[in-house]
C-alpha cells in the first residue's frame, strides 16, 4: 500500500440491507476504513441489495445510520446495485459470446445433496457438472448454445478451467491458491429468477467503481478465486484482497445477522459507544 497523500487508492464498504449490521461487519468495516486513510485515499459505500426476497428499505436506512453512528465514512453518492441491471446483463452476454458460459436447471438444493459435492460451512458447495453441455442426456430440453435472455428460466453457470492453479496474496494472511474444479466448481454468474449473482455483480461493481483493494471478511477467500476468472474472461483489472479474520461469539461461532444482541443497533440502545466498541479490540 502507497502512504502517499496522492494515493490512487479506492476502498469500498459493501453491506447488504438483508438486517441489522453486527460487530463483525463493524469490524471488518473498520479496518477498510483504517487502510483507506493510511493510504490517503477515498472510501465508497455501495448497497448490495440483489436480494429481493431478504433486502428491506428499513435495513438500508439502519445500515446508513448505523455505519455514521460508528464513525465510518465515504465518499458520496452511494451506489445500489439494484440501480445497475443493465451493466450484469452486459457483462452476462460478454461472458456468453466469449463460450464461458452454460445454462443449468439445478438448483442449490441438487447440488448439495449431490455425493460429488463437499459440504462446507463456510463455502458454496461444489458443482458436480451436472449441465455441462457434455454431461446432458440426448434427451435434455437445455440447449447450451442458446443465449442468455430475460426469462428464460434457467440458471447460468460459468465453466471453470478444470486443474488450472489459481493464485493471489492476501494483504492479511499472504499468498492464497486453489486449483478450480478441485476446490470450487462451476460458479452461478445468472439466476433463474433474472438477477445476477453476488459473484458476477461483485466484479462488474468493483471495476466499473476503480475499485484498488477489496477488504472483507475471510469466509469470501475461496470466492476471490471465482472472482479472479471472472475479471479475466471480462478483460478487467482485478483489484488487491484483503481478507480480515472472522468475528466469533462466545460459542466460537461466526457472527451473522441473527446475532441480534451484538447488532450495532442493539448495542446503541444500550448506550455503548463507538469508542467502547473499538477499544475491546485492541
Amino acid at each position: 500500500m502507497v502512504n502517499s497523500p496522492l494515493s490512487s487508492y479506492r476502498g469500498r464498504l459493501a453491506p447488504s440491507p438483508t438486517g441489522l449490521l453486527h460487530l463483525g461487519h463493524a469490524r471488518t468495516f473498520w479496518v477498510a476504513q483504517d487502510r483507506a486513510r493510511a493510504a490517503g485515499g477515498s472510501l465508497l459505500l455501495r448497497n448490495d441489495d440483489l436480494d429481493t426476497a431478504r433486502c428491506r428499505p428499513e435495513f438500508v436506512t439502519a445500515m446508513i445510520e448505523d455505519l455514521r453512528w460508528f464513525g465510518l465514512d465515504w465518499a458520496e453518492p452511494m451506489i445500489t446495485q439494484s440501480a445497475r441491471i443493465p451493466l450484469y446483463r452486459a457483462a452476462l452476454a460478454q461472458l456468453h459470446a466469449a463460450g464461458c458460459l452454460y445454462p443449468c436447471t439445478c438448483s442449490r438444493r441438487d447440488v448439495q445433496q449431490s455425493a460429488t459435492a463437499p459440504h462446507e460451512n463456510t463455502d458454496e458447495p461444489r458443482y458436480p457438472g451436472t449441465c455441462r453441455p457434455e454431461n446432458l442426456p440426448p434427451t435434455s430440453p437445455l440447449k447450451p448454445h442458446a443465449s442468455p435472455s430475460p426469462g428464460d428460466g434457467v440458471n447460468w453457470r460459468f465453466r471453470v478451467p478444470d486443474g488450472e492453479s489459481l493464485a493471489f496474496t492476501d494483504g492479511c494472511s499472504g499468498p492464497q491458491t486453489a486449483v478450480a474444479g478441485r476446490d470450487f466448481g462451476d460458479f452461478l454468474v445468472w439466476r433463474k429468477d433474472d438477477a445476477p449473482s453476488y459473484q458476477l455483480a461483485c466484479v462488474v461493481d468493483d471495476a466499473a467503481m476503480g475499485i484498488t483493494e477489496v477488504v472483507r471478511g475471510a469466509d469470501l477467500r475461496l470466492s476471490t478465486f471465482r472472482q479472479l476468472l471472472l475479471f479475466r474472461a471480462l478483460g478487467l483489472p482485478a483489484p488487491a484482497f484483503y481478507h480480515c479474520e472472522l468475528m466469533l461469539d462466545e460459542k466460537g461461532v461466526r457472527l451473522a445477522k441473527r446475532h441480534d444482541a451484538l447488532a450495532l443497533r442493539t448495542l446503541r440502545e444500550q448506550g455503548r459507544t463507538p469508542e467502547e466498541i473499538r477499544a475491546e479490540w485492541k
